[in-house]
């Protein structure tokens, strides 16, 4: 049995409630988790108050503390995995950005070397405009929170959400376009 498979079995024992399964995966999953948090904490700033160590063991508070999550597979840990990091990270970017009143001529470019942001107002604009993404085109905004928040490229990206690259890759630019005029109408432009 493969690696992956050990911790897809190990992920599904846990899910159904085996408290032992999740004794023998925390060594194998932090490995992954903080591959996951180097990733996301890439492009934001040297100065930013969370560092990997932190993001994974908030992200993983996160994740031991939901209630029998039945976990597909390996792929399927890593993208809830990289949505609750998205969430700590917006947490911190609001918890910094109360500090301080916000940029009104706050602007962001979406286009392809586009990087997470990195200015809390930034952040929290593309997470706002994302939350209403979500609610027209799911998969899209899955693919948006893959790639900014998990740092996976568009293969990985296929193989998590289990659809074509093709498709990915047309998500990636409709979704893109749409966050990007959204920015603009918030923004005021």
């Amino acid at each position: 049995m493969s690696s992956t498979e050990d911790i897809t079995t190990l992920l599904q024992r846990w899910g159904d409630g085996d408290r032992a399964a999740l004794d023998t995966l925390t060594p194998l999953i932090y490995t992954e988790l903080r591959h996951l948090a180097r990733r996301a904490l890439r492009s934001e700033r040297d100065d930013h108050t969370l560092q990997t160590t932190a993001l994974v063991s908030e992200a993983f508070i996160r994740l031991v503390g939901q209630d029998r999550t039945h976990w597909q597979t390996r792929a399927h840990f890593a993208a809830v995995a990289a949505q609750a990091m998205r969430r700590i990270l917006i947490d911190e970017a609001r918890r910094r950005h109360a500090a301080k009143r916000p940029d009104p001529a706050l602007r962001m470019e979406l286009d392809e070397a586009f990087e997470l942001p990195t200015q809390p107002d930034e952040l929290l604009a593309l997470d706002e405009a994302l939350t209403r993404l979500s609610a027209l085109d799911e998969r899209q905004a899955r693919v948006v929170e893959l790639k900014f928040f998990a740092g996976m490229e568009l293969d990985e990206i296929a193989q998590v959400l289990g659809i074509g690259s093709a498709t990915v890759t047309r998500d990636w630019r409709m979704a893109r376009g749409w966050l990007f005029q959204a920015m603009r109408d918030a923004a005021g432009e």
